[in-house]
């Protein structure tokens, strides 16, 4: 199963990072078609703060944030996680050196089985525990 940093969705709609911008909708138009992949609901949280600095900014309408989040959400199923999640997001800042943000999308990506996460963040290429950071840019 595989899942997608808020970079990654960000790229997808960012007018500014046009080679970027590419590689994502390329990636997640095929991730979508695969239907293995599952959005952590941070991800989903973030990338609504984006959206809606966007339209702070005059680059998105209301509407237009609210019609993005719902086509990522038809794209992907939303991953919730879990009390334990908490615990698990803990060891790995402290493990990996990770910050609490990134361990909690790693952790919670690890508890619903995924094994790739597509992010430019994190030090990726690498491992951790069970979960492969790939960088697709």
């Amino acid at each position: 199963m595989n899942a997608i940093d808020t970079n990654v969705l960000v790229y997808r709609f960012d007018r500014s990072e046009p080679v970027k911008r590419a590689i994502a909708k390329q990636l997640l138009n095929g991730l979508a078609a695969a239907g293995d992949t599952v959005l952590p609901w941070q991800v989903a949280v973030e990338l609504m703060r984006q959206l809606s600095a966007w339209r702070h900014l005059g680059l998105l309408t209301p509407t237009g944030v609210r019609r993005l989040m719902i086509t990522v959400r038809r794209w992907y199923p939303i991953s919730l996680p879990t009390e334990p999640c908490l615990d698990r997001a803990l060891q790995y800042a402290e493990v990996y050196s990770l910050s609490h943000w990134d361990s909690l999308i790693i952790a919670a990506c690890a508890e619903v089985g995924v094994t790739t996460l597509y992010t430019e963040d994190m030090g990726a290429p690498r491992i951790i525990d069970t979960v492969e950071l790939v960088n697709p840019f």
